[in-house]
This record gives structure tokens, sequence and C-alpha cells, in this order.
């Protein structure tokens, strides 16, 4: 007798530095993306939306992860034996975008996108292959007001999801104060160099390293936690320590930062630019209002990315909690950018000088749902009408109706089971009300209301359950014509924090 073979049955998982989100993250990311697509309209961005996939050579070779297969991207052939990538950041499409249709643009061609972006990196805690980001970019000008509008939109960025000043600041440098300082120490400095590349993805990672681990990547290489080795710049110490004094340069004021900067610089035509761009941006950012406290100069940022030209900028997240083990925790930066003056250049052969701002919305939502904010707005559980007559279902389902077109949210329980079971579905689903209409009910022209929010908090903080069935505070009986009105009433209680999921 023949085995009988088995059917082979998948195994159920996400794909590695992947994730599923659930309703809450979702909510909340939505709510980040609304508020900020408000603020880049506010200051005059169109929206716009490019492809998913883009033909590889026109993204380019700019990722701050060139261990990686692919340089850091998911690449594959078409039909046509083309490599296709999945865009890595929304900079690189957008340049492509301008470049094919420059002639009908407006200049500057002000835009901002939102969208996944997709990256073959290690994964790690807190780090995914996919996130989602939401830029503005201003294409076509040269002029570095362009830049301090990008650092004072970063900042009101910031706010315009909730945080107050104190609890962000937005660090910014010039990449060509770094070409001078390398200029000085007779490293070479063309933007494709690899030992420069190195260089600049060692210093972006001090916060993460600190200056030892920086120091060794600017030397002979590094060894992290789990034995992997990262090759260095093989810089000599003397270099290495001019680069130390470069990124530590940023101890005081910005004025006192540019005095020094212009000392490690020396007479380098290239790095002395720099430093008046960067006094241009800060006299900028001074006449508008935005101090010190909201942005600084830190020569210790130079950011990853390769395609940058100019100034460099980053949104800091200065507050610190407590992760679930008790340790105290920062999430530092939440998006940056900076000026790319080369991108659609390798498309036209001529310069077309950009600078833009892109916020890494996935971390800054990670970072707002562990300080307990955006929570308030973001949800919206819908009200739960039980069905407890399967004969007279229509009536659950026209009070459902009644409360969508009133603009709440309800759905009626679909799932065939008895009272017990319905409640506890509405509990499960965090509903906020369960709207309940037995014989009883229907035989006074009433429903019941039973508000699951206070229930949820009384039953903690009663422990007498006599006391807890005599009273029966969370559950009332109101007229069938006034279901609306009273559940709109019911709502109104947890107001601020829950009123906005019924708007």
């Amino acid at each position: 007798m023949a085995k009988k073979q088995k059917s082979f049955r998948p195994k159920a998982r996400v794909p590695k530095g992947l994730r599923d989100r659930r309703a809450r993250d979702v909510r909340t990311e939505r709510e980040v993306l609304v508020r900020v697509q408000r603020l880049y309209e506010l200051y005059g961005f169109e929206p716009l939306a490019t492809s998913a996939f883009e033909y590889a050579d026109a993204l380019g070779k700019f990722l701050p992860d060139a261990e990686r297969p692919n340089e850091g991207v998911f690449s594959f052939q078409d039909d046509d034996e083309q490599w296709l990538s999945l865009r890595y950041d929304l900079t690189a499409p957008l340049a492509r975008f301008v470049a094919e249709n420059y002639d009908g643009l407006s200049k500057p061609f002000r835009r901002y996108a939102a969208g996944p972006v997709w990256r073959n990196e290690k994964p790690g805690p807190g780090r995914y292959r996919e996130f989602t980001q939401i830029d503005a970019d201003t294409v076509g000008t040269p002029l570095m007001a362009a830049d301090a509008e990008m650092i004072m939109l970063a900042a009101d960025c910031m706010e315009a999801i909730g945080l107050e000043r104190g609890d962000y600041v937005i660090r910014f440098n010039n990449r060509k104060v770094l070409d001078g300082v390398l200029e000085t120490i007779g490293v070479d400095t063309g933007a494709g160099d690899v030992q420069r590349l190195t260089i600049l993805r060692a210093i972006d990672k001090l916060d993460r390293l600190g200056v030892e681990g920086v120091r060794l990547l600017l030397g002979k290489g590094r060894k992290d936690e789990s034995g992997d080795f990262t090759e260095g710049a093989n810089l000599a110490n003397a270099q290495i320590d001019s680069l130390i004094a470069f990124v530590e340069a940023g101890a005081g004021s910005d004025e006192e930062t540019l005095a020094a900067l212009r000392g490690l610089v020396g007479d380098s035509a290239v790095g002395l630019e720099g430093i008046a761009e960067l006094s241009g941006i800060q006299k900028l950012l001074e006449a508008a209002g935005y101090d010190e406290t909201r942005a600084r100069l830190d020569p210790s940022l130079v950011r990853g990315l390769g395609y940058y030209t100019g100034p460099v900028y980053e949104a800091d997240l200065t507050f610190e909690i407590k992760n679930d083990e008790g340790q105290i925790v920062r999430f530092g930066s939440v998006g940056g950018g900076g000026r790319y003056d080369g991108l659609v250049e390798r498309f036209k052969g001529t310069q077309v000088p950009a600078t833009g701002f892109s916020v890494g919305v996935s971390r800054l939502v990670a970072a707002l749902e562990a300080k307990g904010q955006l929570a308030a707005s973001t949800s919206r559980t819908p009200v739960v009408v039980l069905a407890l007559d399967g004969e007279r279902i229509a009536d659950s389902q026209k009070m459902v109706q009644e409360l969508r077109d009133a603009g709440l949210a309800a759905e009626m329980y679909l799932g065939g089971a008895g009272m017990r079971a319905q409640m506890k579905y509405a509990d499960k689903r965090g509903a906020p009300i369960a709207v309940i209409e037995g014989e009883d009910e229907r035989a006074k022209g009433e429903v019941t209301l039973k508000d699951l929010v206070l229930g949820a908090k009384l039953s903690q903080d009663i422990e007498d359950n006599k006391a807890w069935r005599e009273d029966q505070p969370a559950q009332i009986a109101v007229k069938r014509g006034q279901l609306v009105a009273e559940v709109r009433k019911m709502l109104a209680r947890h107001e601020p924090a829950m009123g906005a999921r019924h708007e």
C-alpha cells in the first residue's frame, strides 16, 4: 500500500527585517502623515507620487551600507533583462522625475511625497527593511535660504505632530566643511572616493558607537558584538585626531563653533565656503526666530548617504523614556536631509541644485507611542451593536446605520454567537460602547448602552463585586429615539482621552 503523501503547508512567518502593523500603529502613522502633510502644504509644497520601483541605474550607488548585496537595495530583472530596484528613499526617484519632466516644471520646483521605502540592510532592534518616509524638497535653487527653510520646516514639523520645544533639536552642518578638513589632512575629497565615504559613514555612527568606536572605524576597522568586522578608513593617528577634533568642535555657541571650524579648515577654499554658508543659514534662522534651542550647528553631523553636497540637517528627539525593562532610552534621529546638487545632474549633465528634508515616520511613531502622545486622536474603534435576535437583525442593522450616518464609527456583531461572546468580542475590539436591544428593552422602546471604557476603569477601582453589581454606573437605558444623542454624550465623557476617535 502506497504511503499517503503529506501536503505541503508553508510556514506562516513574516520575512526577516519586515513586520506586520496592526490597527493602532497604522492609525497613529496615518495621523502623523496628515499633520505633516498639512504643514508641508502650509509651506507651499505640492504633493507628488512616484513609482515604488526604479531602474537600478537611476538610483545610483548612494546607500551607506555598501557591504550588503545589491548595494543595499532589493533588485530583480524584468522581461527585458533590465534591473529594477525597490526605491531606498524618496529623493532619488524625485531626481529622475525632475530630469524627465524638467522643461515643464516651474522652478524652483517644490514637492512633498510620502510612502514606504525599502533597504536591504542588516535588521536589528527598531531597524526594519521597510519603513515610511515623508519628504519635502525644493529643486532648482542654489540659495542657502532654501536650506534654512528646510531647517525651519523640520522644527515646525516636530511641533506639528505634538512635540514641545525642548523635546527636539534640529542639528545642522555642511559637508563642505568636512571636505575642507579632509583636504588639510591629505584625504581625497572626490564624491565617489571609497575612503571618503567610509569616513562619512564612520562619523555618522558617532551617536551609536561613541568616539572610541568612530576612532576604530577611521582606523583599521571595528568588530561588533556579534563578531562581524567592518573595514575602516585606514587613516593615520594624526589624521584621526584632526577628524575627532572636527566632530567635537560644537561644544559652545554657534558663533564659537564657527570660529573653531575656521581654525580646522585652514586655507581650504571649499572648507571656508562651507563655513560661509553655515554662517548665512545661522543668520536666517536667527532672523526668523529659530534660536539654538530649536536649531543648532553641530559639526559631528555628516549624514551617511553619499549624495549630499553641502548643508545637512537632522531632527533629533532629546527626551528620555524608560522601556519595559526600566532602561533609559533616547530615540535620537527621526528625520534628516540636506543639499544634493548632483543628483539631477546625473541624468541631465548640468547641475540642478536641490535640497530637502525627510521624516522617518515609522521611527517617529514609535517615539510618540513610547511618550504617550497621539494615542487619543488615532484610535477610532467602533461602537458595537449586539445582534441578539436573528429574526430582528434588521433592527440592529438600522441602529448601526443611524450611528454611521451621524459620523460615528459603528459595526454590528456578525459572529452568530450569544450575548456573552458578543460582549467579549466588543471588549477585545476595544469598543467604547456596546449597544444592546433585547426583548425587555424592545418592549419599553429603549436600548441599553454599556460604557466599556468607564466599565474597565471601574472594574480596576472597585474591589467589592456586590457594590459593582448594584451600582452599574457604566450602564444606562435610553429611549430608542435618543440612541445617537446618548452615544455622543457617553463618548464625550472620555474627551480628550478618546473623543477624537469619533469625530
